[in-house]
Formats: structure tokens, C-alpha cells, sequence
């Protein structure tokens, strides 16, 4: 009995080395943050308690427009900028940092766990809808296999790293040490989704680990999934 009700709790079941199902799919969210804003690190270490949950996915975006402030961020991306600057357009608000966005519909300040936890816990009642998500990798090489669901949007392939430690030595953090988690090394777009099932295969520009994450055009979150 108890190992029958523990098979039945795993909302990402690992089918084999290198291999990850969706069934009820994690919630994603996005931190978007930087290395030279004192603000940060305290999202930084809520995002780094969230990656050790199976039903999110935690993503942290760095952001180049504090690059000029005495600390160069080695992990920003313009990318990351040009992410957050939709969701500015998209949600209001302008583009600050650090700022959570969960699940593409909803953002708030990155530190502030009290509403990010009621986000989570809205965001996953709609988990339950994604379309399933198969990725297998070999190499760089990633395969994407999509079910069939409900909406339209884009498939994209994440690379990210799972855990860096930078000691600053300028900027609002200098003498710092910080230690961040799922620093979003890489993402492109590999298919366009309209319902059906697709097959995709693409490779992996950088990051250590790889996620594909399914956002619909109106910017919600249609599926999920990671290795």
C-alpha cells in the first residue's frame, strides 16, 4: 500500500536514464534577477528552496541592464532582458528586478514568497490541463515528443545550469557571496504547437540541463516539462 499511494503522488515520472514524462505538469517560474542588485539575493535563495520541488519549475532569467553598475552578471543574457520586457508589455509594471513571474500570467516582487506561494498554488489547478511532454536527450541532441491539448503557442527549449557560486568583488554585492539555481544558460523556440501531437528534435546551445516549456500566445504556460 505504501509504495502504491508514493507511485501515485509522482507528478514527473523518470521512465529511463536521460528520459522525463509530463503527467500533471509542473508550474513554471520565472525569476528574473541579477547579480548587481542588493534586492536579489533573497529571491535568489527562495528560487533556490523551489528547485528541490518536483512540481515547479523554477527558472532563473539574468538580466543585462545592471551590467553597468560596477558588476559585470557572467550569467546575463539579453535574452533574459528581452523575456522580461514582453512580460512588461504584457502584464504592466516595467521591468525591475527581482521580479517572479509564475506560470506567464502573474508578477510580483521575486522576494516576496507570501504571494508567490498563493500564485503557485492558483497556477496549479490549471497543471492539471497541460499537454504531456516526453524528452529524451543523447549529446546535445534533445527530442521532443508533444500530446495532444487544448491551445496554441510555442515550444521552446531551455538550457539551464542547476547551481553556480559567484563571490562579487563589485557593485551593490561586493564581498558577497551568492549561490544561485537554475541560471537559464540558453532558449529558443524548436517548433510552433497547435493542439496536436508534434515531434521536435533540436540541439542544446548551452546549460547543463535541458527543459521545454510549451507558452501559449496570450503568454499562459501549456506545458512543461525537464530531465
Amino acid at each position: 500500500m505504501r509504495r502504491t499511494a508514493a507511485a501515485l503522488a509522482v507528478a514527473v515520472v523518470i521512465t529511463a536514464a536521460g528520459t522525463a514524462r509530463a503527467t500533471t505538469r509542473p508550474v513554471v517560474v520565472e525569476l528574473f534577477t541579477s547579480e548587481g542588485c542588493s534586492s536579489c539575493p533573497p529571491a535568489d535563495a527562495f528560487l533556490t528552496t523551489l528547485a528541490g520541488r518536483g512540481d515547479i519549475l523554477p527558472l532563473a532569467f539574468h538580466v543585462t541592464y545592471w551590467n553597468s553598475l560596477g558588476w559585470r552578471d557572467p550569467y546575463s543574457l539579453d535574452l533574459a532582458t528581452g523575456r522580461q520586457a514582453m512580460y512588461a508589455a504584457r502584464l504592466g509594471g516595467g521591468s525591475y528586478t527581482p521580479e517572479m513571474v509564475v506560470d506567464g500570467l502573474m508578477g510580483m516582487v521575486g522576494s516576496d514568497r507570501d504571494q508567490a506561494a498563493a500564485a503557485i498554488s492558483n497556477a496549479h489547478g490549471a497543471a492539471t490541463d497541460g499537454a504531456t511532454i516526453r524528452v529524451t536527450r543523447s549529446g546535445r541532441d534533445v527530442r521532443v515528443s508533444v500530446g495532444a491539448a487544448p491551445g496554441r503557442g510555442r515550444v521552446m527549449l531551455i538550457g539551464f545550469d542547476p547551481r553556480h557560486t559567484t563571490r562579487v568583488g563589485r557593485g551593490e554585492n561586493s564581498g558577497r557571496t551568492l549561490v544561485e539555481s537554475n541560471i537559464v544558460r540558453s532558449l529558443k523556440t524548436i517548433g510552433a504547437y497547435d493542439g496536436a501531437p508534434i515531434e521536435l528534435s533540436a540541439a542544446l546551445d548551452a546549460g547543463e540541463r535541458a527543459a521545454v516549456v510549451i507558452q501559449g500566445y496570450d503568454g499562459r504556460i501549456l506545458g512543461a516539462a525537464r530531465l
